[in-house]
């Protein structure tokens, strides 16, 4: 078994997230249960059945939304008006097994109720922190910087309890600079006012995502070591400005110029990370499958990191882990949740070399997914 995150061996036993599943109305799961969940849930089908599905009504659980896209109307079944999942869950790791259900209509009404209590949308991401490794996931090197923000958004987010109170500050502070700057002219001292409160949430959101980064930097290495040897990647910030220089200053410098463009041009809503191979961009230098393997990397570091910081599970979504990597790496990412403390959802078309990468006291359950039902067919070894 591969060392990781400091776990040697298979986690026998942790409080899972979700013992219990109820999907309504989600594209073809009509009503569909699953009661029986395990660590690791392998789900399996043929193209169309449902599969992906469920993976979006997880996350529709813990972000009241679809990760294939923003129009809620498609995660909706054809024909109704709203979407239901319920979960009994013991997301906090306590051994407290607690009702949690997410109802959304299409007139945009959300409903969120824990234990009796309702939840706003931090409150409920913080509660059943989810990971999601898809293809679009691979495109994390190649695609925008706004897409790399999020990945460190959400890591930042769990790592610590201010950045969301941060984040709103300086997300308000920036659309009212914004605002300002497409009148064309500012009153020098309005100007100040709202430079001093963008600095302030601004260096204070940087220090925060850079701290964040530290922490998850050997886990990465570690992780990216394994899975692509005699390749090195380091990852790096970027902030969003020079930090030798003051950005109070860079703002006053660089006014003119955010006049004329209508919006402020340095700061945290900049940051980006950055993935170097020697002085390269890994992005110009990996080929497709090199690429994945560090987004793989990345992305088991920051569960592992989780679990390490919050002594509690993460969510993984991962859709058709077959498809994205070769035999040998499958099998290597396997082994790595597997000794991780996280609990998984995994699709596939053919469940074979799923069932057979586990070590035997690795609690693993396997469901079909034929036609918008869900079949438990019990642990791979049960399978005839």
């Amino acid at each position: 078994m591969t060392v990781f995150g400091g776990l040697s061996a298979p986690c026998l036993y942790l409080p899972m997230p979700l013992k219990q599943l109820r999907i309504q109305h989600i594209r073809n799961l009509t009503n569909v249960t699953a009661d029986r969940l395990s660590r690791i849930n392998i789900l399996y089908g043929d193209n169309g059945s449902g599969k992906t599905s469920v993976l979006e009504a997880i996350h529709f659980l813990g972000l009241t939304r679809s990760f294939r896209g923003n129009q809620f109307r498609h995660l909706v079944q054809e024909g109704e008006t709203r979407a239901l999942v319920f979960a009994q869950t013991d997301s906090l790791g306590a051994g407290q097994v607690k009702p949690l259900g997410v109802e959304r209509s299409l007139d945009a009404d959300v409903r969120v109720r824990y234990a009796g209590e309702s939840l706003d949308a931090a409150a409920l991401a913080e509660l059943l922190p989810i990971q999601v490794i898809n293809s679009d996931t691979f495109d994390l090197l190649d695609g925008s910087p706004g897409i790399r923000r999020q990945f460190l958004d959400w890591g930042t987010f769990h790592f610590d309890p201010a950045f969301i109170r941060l984040w709103r500050g300086f997300r308000r502070i920036l659309k009212q600079r914004n605002s300002l700057l497409k009148c064309g002219k500012i009153d020098p001292r309005v100007r100040q006012t709202w430079d001093a409160e963008f600095v302030h949430y601004a260096e204070q959101m940087t220090a925060l995502r850079q701290l964040y980064i530290e922490q998850l930097r050997p886990g990465f290495e570690q992780a990216l070591s394994a899975l692509l040897q005699g390749v090195e990647v380091r990852l790096l910030f970027s902030p969003g400005w020079d930090r030798k220089r003051g950005l109070e200053a860079l703002l006053t410098e660089n006014l003119e110029r955010d006049l004329r463009q209508g919006f402020t041009s340095l700061g945290p809503q900049r940051a980006d990370l950055r993935f170097k191979t020697g002085s390269l961009n890994a992005a110009d230098r990996l080929s497709r499958g090199q690429k994945k393997l560090v987004v793989s990397a990345f992305r088991l570091a920051q569960g592992a990191l989780f679990h390490r910081l919050n002594n509690r599970a993460c969510i993984y979504l991962i859709d058709d882990l077959p498809a994205e990597l070769d035999e040998r790496h499958c099998r290597q990412f396997c082994e790595f949740l597997e000794a991780s403390a996280n609990q998984c959802f995994i699709t596939c078309v053919d469940p074979d070399l799923l069932s057979r990468v586990w070590q035997p006291e690795t609690d693993v359950a396997l469901f079909r997914v034929e036609s918008g039902t869900l079949t438990h067919r019990g642990a791979p070894g049960d399978q005839t």
